[in-house]
């Protein structure tokens, strides 16, 4: 059986319908996606014992802007998984919120439905976001139990909250609910709960990304280009703590989602920074590019001699299963820096498969050696970030030789970088891909948003 890295190339996937005995393309290039190889993880041995399912593959949905702002829900039944909340990047104009969902979900019969719509989803609810576009947004971590609305948040000039509740009152020209005729499908509203400032200035220094706590959902840590972090209680709209992240500006944070007081940031100081509530007048260096580091052709910091600039680091995404590790990439790179916080200073792992520009990147919520890419080379990467049996053995023995006076276990990664060059799935989603998201709550999905345009593709 072929490996993951096989000559014959990547699996593709989202490549049409899933075929059933009643059902048929619906054009002569839809076939069947390519079932992915095995590789012994338990989240691909999973994908391939589920069920066949006739939805799909492909779900398409034309936004009316650019699309930047993209998560999937976290609630636990398909028909509230299957939304996404979308964000606009209109940098001059009042930019926009929508949230959307399939019509099968929002109670538009099939008689009512448009079969010649370009778009699989349907909005149901629609707000302003002021003037600055979004940077960011997710919706409130799944904890358990049953609320009449759903909590999202919002970066851009200010940390924003917002409830999204049935909407009970007829729909009306001012009203920021998105719906048919009244009685015709349902009807949500976003109504604005909360916008949290850390100044008492009417101006806010522009926030770049937050993260939102999955152990602790009381919390979200926001990131800004004033170099700070800060930590919001959401529970009592009241900031917990800030504090100067780094030099320069913070392009992104994220927690570490088994606890709540580990987080990590990345800047234009070209460095990863890790900081604990319980210890804050301390902060861990992780990773720093003070050294040429690798560009568009692939090069590597070891390749090259001399000091150079720091160049900025832009995104950064903690491991959803394993938190000793964590991914990050440098601006106008191709390639990804898989870090493991144990080793601090050299990239554990470095992907090296895309031919533009990376723009976003995320975690398998199932799989603890699975991660996506996203590129302006319109490619959307699955990579298999696992360690080949001999790269185990070899981290078993540089762990017992450097930790003999040590009781811990866990093997301890060696100072060389394996270099990955092909990913196990690929997807060509037409466009420059900006955002990605993988679903928590189903995770065969992942969408993905480019130019006006949002697709989840199936897995």
């Amino acid at each position: 059986m072929a490996s993951p890295h096989s000559a014959a190339g990547p699996t593709s996937f989202g490549q049409g319908y899933s075929l059933s005995a009643s059902s048929s393309p619906s054009s002569p290039s839809a076939s069947t996606p390519i079932p992915p190889p095995v590789t012994g993880t338990s989240a691909t041995a999973s994908r391939q014992q589920q069920p066949h399912n006739p939805r799909k593959e492909i779900l398409n949905y034309s936004a009316p802007w650019p699309v930047y702002g993209l998560d999937w829900s976290n609630q636990p039944t398909e028909r509230e998984a299957l939304r996404l909340a979308v964000g606009s990047f209109i940098e001059d104009g009042s930019n926009k919120i929508q949230v959307i969902t399939l019509p099968e979900f929002a109670g538009i019969e099939e008689r009512d439905y448009n079969p010649n719509s370009m778009s699989d989803w349907v909005p149901i609810a629609e707000t302003n976001h002021q003037q600055y576009p979004v940077t960011k947004i997710k919706w409130e971590p799944y904890k358990g139990g049953h609320k009449s609305f759903d909590l999202l948040a919002t970066t851009g000039d200010y940390l924003r909250l917002w409830e999204l509740k049935d909407d009970t009152e007829n729909t009306n020209p001012g009203s920021n609910t998105i719906g048919r005729r009244p009685g015709h499908g349902v009807q949500q509203q976003l109504a604005q709960r909360a916008v949290l400032a850390n100044t008492k200035a009417n101006f806010c220094a522009p926030l770049t990304s937050f993260d939102w706590n999955t152990y602790d959902p009381s919390l979200i840590v926001t990131s800004s280009i004033d170099t700070t972090c800060t930590v919001w209680n959401v529970e009592t709209n009241q900031a917990k703590t800030q504090l100067i992240a780094h030099d320069k500006e913070v392009y992104d944070v994220t927690f570490a989602g088994n606890n709540a007081d580990i987080f990590a940031s990345v800047g234009a100081d070209g460095s990863v920074r890790m900081f604990d509530l319980r210890a804050l007048e301390h902060s861990t260096i992780i990773y720093e590019t003070t050294s040429s580091s690798p560009t568009m052709s692939g090069s590597s910091p070891n390749m090259q001699t001399g000091a150079q600039p720091a160049v900025p680091l832009v995104r950064l995404a903690f491991n959803k299963l394993d938190t000793n590790y964590l991914s990050t990439f440098h601006m106008d790179s191709s390639s990804v820096q898989i870090l493991d916080i144990r080793v601090p200073g050299i990239p554990v792992s470095e992907l090296r498969g895309h031919k533009g520009a990376l723009n976003c990147m995320a975690w398998s919520p199932i799989g603890s050696t699975e991660i996506a890419t996203g590129s302006d080379d319109h490619q959307v990467f699955i990579w298999e970030v696992n360690p080949s049996r001999q790269d185990r053995d070899d981290l078993d023995y540089h762990h017992s030789k450097s930790s003999s006076t040590s009781n811990a276990k866990t093997p301890v990664p060696s100072p060389s970088t394996r270099v990955l060059h092909e990913p196990f799935r690929a997807a060509n989603v037409g466009g420059e891909v900006n955002q990605l998201a993988w679903s928590s709550a189903s995770p065969d999905w992942v969408a993905v948003g480019f130019g006006r345009n949002v697709q989840a593709l199936r897995l």
